[in-house]
């Protein structure tokens, strides 16, 4: 038995786990991670998955990663360099026609198919940057918090919310009704106000299903579009771009700044039940059986993991039991990376080039995203899938042998779990083999240049990150689970529903995405809490 006090236990040494416990220690507190897997980093991870080739294994570019982490933690000091793609995507078609968006070409291209569309693009991305400025800003503090109580508890959440409001009327009052319709209705929906091509819509509803195991026409899929425009590169607003090393160049940079600031990480080392003593989470009992002990217990998990897997069910309130088994996880998301002995040749666009640099979506049209989805639920993937290809290694040449290449392949929709009580362990395979056909048929040749392949089901990134139905945003990114009911209403705040426990993980506001925001914002809620019970 280890009874070592802590004033912070992380459970889970994730980016946002990382980045809280680096905070944390800033502030002057003792703080353990544990990490169940041998390597930090959670989803956000490097591996060579083929004999000279390496590459992200989950997570697998960069955009919504916070610049006041990055500066705040130092990470460049620490090694990590991220780059910007030359162009944000390339959607080649099945009559060989493209689109190109990004560096100052997305007017000229979209022209191709409609000079209104183009006329129309910059008041869309006036409108669009407008709404995301004030979310970002909302995104590195907590949303309003549902207390009980004196009035100097539900004070502070008052406050919160008046300098909300006061940045909601800043906007005028179209942007203001569009901020409404976008947490509220379907990415087809809001995108059918400004184009008539189905190229444009296709390019920018695909946000709305990244992650999203949803049809572009379900309500609500508007946000998921609006969430991953809040990002920036290098200083450039809604950019993408790539980490030197991949994605695990950006967590070994994290975890390096957290040594540097006097955390203690362990690795394979991993957390199997939350103590809860006298009401108040006490302590975790490891893998090995260690008993550690801490002020804070700081959950960088899904809240229903947490909830229903590491807490004895007696120790859970009955409101919180009921939120996490109604808690809404499964992105449809299926991930591959492949070895490639060459570039593909896209028969849109067959010569190398920027767009082979870019974010590469093969779905034509909004109504093929419709398809896919509804063929998914019935049959348990979809047979023509919806895949977006990256060839990091056109931006980085760290990550496969001279001449050759490595390439991402982030696949919708694909069931969470299968129907009839199929096992993803059966069909893996299939559904990998689909998924190459599926680019073959836009750049003939692909399948043939593929040297070998890694795989990850919902099923395998349960498995080895903890991503609850293959669920890359710890929750669905739905109207009912978001904001102030991120996890749910009361616990908004990154405090849990029992004393001592804390969440600080994508299950939070602002959600999904490598960003850092989780972490960053419950580390000061737990920092206040620790020097007040001090």
């Amino acid at each position: 038995m280890n009874a070592r006090k802590y004033d912070a236990i992380l459970i889970g040494a994730g980016h946002n786990g990382l980045v809280c416990a680096t905070y944390l220690a800033k502030a002057g507190l003792k703080v353990l991670v544990l990490e169940r897997r041998d390597v930090v980093g959670g989803a956000a991870v490097t591996e060579e998955f083929h004999p000279g080739f390496r590459n992200s294994v989950a997570a697998y570019t960069v955009s919504l990663l916070q610049p006041k982490v990055i500066r705040d933690l130092d990470l460049a000091s620490h090694g990590l360099k991220i780059v910007q793609r030359k162009l944000n995507n390339f959607l080649p078609l099945p009559d060989g026609r493209y689109l190109k968006t990004g560096a100052g070409e997305t007017q000229t291209e979209i022209a191709k198919f409609s000079r209104r569309d183009a006329e129309r693009l910059p008041e869309y991305e006036r409108r669009l940057d407008a709404i995301a400025d004030v979310l970002r800003a909302l995104a590195l503090e907590p949303p309003p918090n549902v207390t009980d109580g004196s009035w100097l508890k539900a004070l502070p959440e008052l406050l919160r919310a008046g300098r909300l409001g006061k940045r909601v009327k800043a906007l005028d009052p179209t942007l203001r009704t569009d901020l409404l319709d976008l947490f509220a209705i379907s990415a087809a929906e809001y995108l059918d106000r400004f184009f008539e091509s189905e190229p444009i819509k296709a390019v920018l509803g695909f946000d709305g299903i990244v992650g999203n195991y949803a049809s572009p026409y379900t309500p609500g899929s508007a946000y998921v579009l609006l969430h991953h425009v809040f990002g920036e590169v290098n200083g450039v607003k809604g950019a993408w771009g790539h980490a030197i090393g991949g994605m695990g160049a950006i967590t070994q940079a994290m975890a390096k700044a957290a040594i540097a600031a006097g955390v203690e990480i362990r690795t394979g080392e991993g957390v199997r039940e939350v103590i809860v003593e006298d009401g108040r989470a006490a302590g975790v009992v490891t893998d090995r059986s260690d008993v550690l002990h801490a002020r804070a217990i700081v959950a960088n998990v899904n809240p229903k993991l947490l909830y229903e897997r590491l807490i004895a069910p007696a120790a859970v309130p009955p409101p919180v039991r009921e939120r996490m088994a109604n808690w809404r996880c499964g992105s449809g998301t299926f991930r591959m990376n492949v070895a490639l002995s060459e570039l593909p040749r896209f028969t849109a666009l067959p010569e190398p080039g920027d767009h082979l640099t870019a974010g590469i979506i093969l779905a034509p049209n909004l109504d093929y995203m419709d398809r896919a989805y509804l063929d998914a639920r019935a049959y348990g993937w979809s047979r023509e899938p919806i895949v977006e290809m990256l060839i990091p290694s056109t931006l980085d040449d760290s990550l496969a042998p001279k001449g050759q290449h490595v390439a991402s392949l982030f696949c919708q929709h694909v069931a969470p779990t299968l129907p009839d009580g199929r096992s993803w362990d059966d069909h893996r395979e299939e559904v990998a083999d689909l998924m190459v056909a599926t680019v073959d048929r836009f750049a003939p040749g692909f399948k043939a240049s593929v040297l070998g392949r890694q795989i990850k089901s919902p099923l395998d990134l349960e498995r080895d990150f903890g991503l609850i139905g293959g669920d890359i945003f710890h929750g669905a990114l739905s109207l009912n689970q978001l904001f102030s009911a991120r996890p749910m209403i009361g616990y908004a705040d990154y405090r849990g529903a029992l004393p001592g426990l804390y969440l600080c993980g994508a299950g939070t506001h602002p959600g999904g995405g490598v960003t850092g925001a989780p972490g960053h914002n419950a580390a000061k809620a737990i920092a206040a809490d620790l020097k007040r019970s001090r």
